[in-house]
């Protein structure tokens, strides 16, 4: 671009934001924008995409690798090779995974279905591990495996899984596309079971663990999906919404923490349902979400490297008025490449937790007081799952 053109787009995104009456997100602080953000919102439906940013751009999935082992789980019930009340025996490797984690202990077992409850709420690194174990025949690096080569055939070109948590390791990567594919596949291929990921909450052993995804109470028609989080991706998320039946699926890398990315993840949502020509939820006040009209994503200060190319900065309509379904269109933008780590920094990555635990923990007063140990629509049918090779130490996922 031209620094004529830059500097016109420049004046065209100031006067738009001054019309509406905000300013730009302070650059120090914002994490979306940083060369960790990508996304992008599809229609669940046609799979068109609607916004991206990045897309295609490998960034570390963190916890969101676990949305590929409930996959293979789905799959492994559907075809009868597991069942849910299944036992699965914790192995000492399993129950030695850092947070976020249910707490198992070598020798305990838990049930196919407790494991795919920890996973989607608690985000649950032991579970996940115990569960990797069991589909990959002992083994959770050839769960891995299998999970990769599974995820190539759904068209995930970008993906490589090395364990079933998400939990940090150089060679585990994938795209915000990706993903979103992922969550495209898990409600068309498994439509009876993906209400496991509305799930608020379940009871394991007498302790409710609440799920961490927040838009489920906070953004009218979010259903599911995961978050995600690690030190080198920043707090990811891939969410599905659903109004005035269409469905859009969104994903978000690289916030800089788990409130910045839920708030940007309902502003793209909110575009991509202006897009396709759905009105504003109506009892969804711009006040509840504390959500500017326009939101720029801001030149952030790169994750790794002062000397790192900034993003460009994208700014993203949060609540346009409707439009004609012809007048959708895909913005796009690119961030720095996936940055290159020695090993000594990768060790030093590993010391942080998957999920948003880093977020109060205690219940959103909007959460239901219901203990539920089961979907708000309980499954019908049976899946599959498979694990990797993990290069972690000292390292938590969730």
């Amino acid at each position: 671009m031209s620094g004529t053109s830059a500097s016109l787009r420049g004046r065209v995104v100031g006067a738009l934001m001054l019309a509406f009456g905000i300013g730009l997100a302070t650059p120090a602080a914002a994490q979306i924008g940083s060369e960790r953000y990508a996304a992008i919102v599809v229609d669940a439906r046609t799979g068109n995409t609607l916004i991206a940013a990045s897309p295609d751009e490998r960034r570390y999935p963190a916890s969101l690798t676990k949305m590929m082992t409930v996959y293979m789980a789905f799959e492994a019930l559907r075809d009868g090779r597991i069942e849910l009340n299944a036992p699965i025996r914790v192995s000492y490797e399993a129950a030695a995974m850092p947070p976020s984690k249910l707490g198992l202990v070598p020798g305990m077992s838990i049930t196919v279905e407790e494991a795919i409850l920890a996973l989607v709420t608690k985000s649950a690194n032991d579970a996940a591990a115990a569960l990797g174990e069991y589909m990959g025949g002992g083994s959770e690096d050839r769960f891995a495996q299998m999970m990769t080569l599974r995820a190539r055939s759904l068209g995930m070109r970008n993906t490589t899984f090395r364990n079933a948590s998400g939990l940090p390791d150089l060679d585990q990567v994938s795209t915000a596309r990706d993903m979103a594919l992922l969550g495209q596949r898990l409600i068309k291929d498994f439509p009876e079971r993906y209400a496991y990921f509305s799930t608020p909450h379940f009871v394991f052993r007498g302790r409710t663990h609440w799920n961490h995804n927040r838009l489920l109470q906070e953004y009218d028609g979010a259903d599911g999906i995961k978050t995600g989080y690690v030190n080198d991706s920043g707090f990811n998320l891939v969410a599905s919404a659903q109004r005035d039946g269409v469905r859009l699926i969104a994903a978000v890398f690289g916030g800089r923490t788990g409130r910045e990315r839920d708030r940007h993840m309902m502003a793209l949502l909110d575009q991509g349902f202006a897009s396709m020509g759905v009105s504003p939820a109506r009892d969804a006040p711009m006040a509840r979400r504390g959500l500017p009209s326009i939101m720029a994503s801001a030149q952030a200060a790169p994750v790794a490297r002062a000397t790192a190319r900034p993003a460009r900065a994208v700014a993203v309509v949060a609540r346009a008025a409707p439009q004609p379904r012809a007048a959708r269109r895909t913005v796009e933008a690119r961030t720095a490449p996936l940055r290159a780590t020695t090993v000594k920094q990768a060790r030093a990555a590993l010391r942080v937790e998957q999920g948003d635990t880093g977020r109060a923990a205690a219940a959103p007063a909007k959460r239901p007081a219901v203990v539920a140990t089961k979907p708000l629509a309980k499954p019908m049918v049976q899946p599959a799952a498979a694990k990797l090779p993990a290069k972690t130490n000292g390292r938590r996922s969730g």
